[in-house]
Parts: structure tokens; sequence; C-alpha cells
């Protein structure tokens, strides 16, 4: 008996240090998993039941087997500017999002956009319209807002004048049906674009000592300034100066003008 409580008290002891040894490994890993998925949530996302009055929702649309919603609501985007494009200087490049870039598929850049984002863009001189996969970030080039695939250039007809006024809308995925009354409306998952992680950037330079300087003068007034390197796709480096971190795209703005108004007339809305 002695010998059995004796073996039954060691393994005990065992399986004590165990637990101490393991338990903070697995509550660390439980940690980074959130993390992780604190990350990929970025922006607010919600599922709604469209309503009863559709005159201000367009035509859905399907895409690869999925249909997709424009929607007027505060989940919307809605925007106006210069469309670009780019071909076959960068095919075969990687894109932002680490894709290969395939000027024959219908994707394009955007500056805040989330990846993956499908977007209707109307060619506002012709009304031609397609939809558009976001995979890279984009055009910069100040009053441009789209940099749109030589496909989807094609298709809106705006290979030949190089640039147009657009109108992009971005789409919402349907997600399944709701009974609402006697009949059934589409359930759309909608993205809040106005709410995720945004910072300012004010210049880049392949002289590092050109973005030092940037950084040193904007520390006089403006929190979190960064210095970024990244390889351009000719593959010269060059050092980005950007400046806070902003959780909301309004507030964003208003920095952006803050900054034009200083004489940073180059500086655009960049989303982390």
């Amino acid at each position: 008996m002695q010998l059995g409580v004796k073996y039954d008290r060691t393994l005990l002891q065992i399986i004590n240090t165990i637990h101490l040894f393991f338990f903070p490994v697995i509550l660390a890993l439980s940690l980074l998993s959130c993390s992780v998925i604190v990350k990929e949530s970025r922006y607010e996302k919600a599922t709604i039941a469209l309503p009863e009055r559709e005159s201000t929702i367009s035509r859905p649309y399907s895409v690869n087997g999925v249909t997709y919603y424009p929607l007027s609501s505060k989940y919307g985007f809605v925007q106006e500017g210069i469309a670009s494009w780019y071909g076959k200087k960068f095919h075969g490049k990687k894109t932002a999002n680490g894709e290969v870039y395939n000027m024959f598929d219908e994707t394009a850049a955007h500056k805040v956009l989330p990846f993956g984002t499908y977007v209707k863009v109307e060619n506002l001189a012709n009304s031609k319209e397609t939809i558009v996969r976001i995979n890279d970030r984009g055009p910069f080039v100040k009053g441009r807002v789209i940099d749109l695939s030589f496909a989807s250039a094609k298709k809106l007809g705006l290979v030949g004048p190089g640039v147009e006024k657009v109108r992009l809308v971005a789409l919402s995925k349907m997600v399944g049906k709701k009974k609402i009354g006697s009949k059934y409306k589409p359930v759309i998952e909608v993205t809040n674009y106005k709410r995720g992680r945004f910072t300012i950037q004010v210049g880049a330079f392949e002289n590092k000592t050109n973005s030092n300087n940037l950084a040193s003068k904007l520390r006089h007034g403006f929190d979190h300034i960064t210095i970024t390197p990244y390889m351009a796709h000719e593959g010269k480096i060059f050092y980005r100066v950007r400046v806070s971190l902003l959780s909301n795209l309004n507030e964003a703005d208003v920095l952006l003008k803050k900054l034009e108004s200083l004489g940073y007339a180059h500086s655009f809305i960049v989303a982390l």
C-alpha cells in the first residue's frame, strides 16, 4: 500500500510539472492566435437583410458564382475620381497582396479598400462598367483613385485615353436569405470601409537621408512617424515616410487636408 501511495504521489508530481511547463506555452499560443484574428478583422463587418424599399439599391452582380450588391449605407463605399491602368511593364510581377499580376485578369489597385473587395467601376464618359477585384495598392499619383488592369481598362474603353473619370462602388456579398413578412430577402455581408487601420504617406525617397530629414520635420507637429523601406517594381529601394495611425477614414481625411495645407501636396491615405 505504501508503495502504491508513493507511486501515486510521484505520478502527481510529474503531471504537475508537465502542467507548469506547458501551460504558459499553451497560453502564449492562444494569445498569439487571438492576435492573428484581431489583425485579420481590421474592418468592421455585419450581416443585414435588404430593406423592403429597394429604390436606392442597384441591380445585383454575380462574380465567380457569388452574388454581390452595391449598397448605399454607412457600410457602403462610393468614390469618384480619375482612373488609370497598368499593363505589360508589371505583368508577371507580384502585387501588394502577394499575387502575381496578370494584365488579362479583371483586377485593380486601390489605396484603402481591403484586398479581395469587388468593385463596380463605371466610366462616366461613356457609361461602360465592369467589376474588378482589388489585389494591389495604388495609384500613387495625386488625384487618381484606382489603377486598373489592362483587361478592365479595355472593357471600360480606357486604354486609348489612358485616364478617365470613373465612379467606384464597393460590392457587398450575399450570404443567405431571410424571411421578412411573406417574402425572402437577401442577407448581405457588409463591411464598414470607414473603420479600419489607416496612415498618411507624406513622401518616398531613394535617398534615406531625405527621408530622415522629412521625418525630423514632421516630428515637430505629428505623432507616430515611421520610415519603411520597400522595393519598387524597377528593383529600386525607396524609403516611405508615414504619419500617424488612425482607425477612422474620416479622421484620416482631416489629417490629409492638414498636411496638404502645410505644403505636403503629394500626401495620400494608405490602409494597413
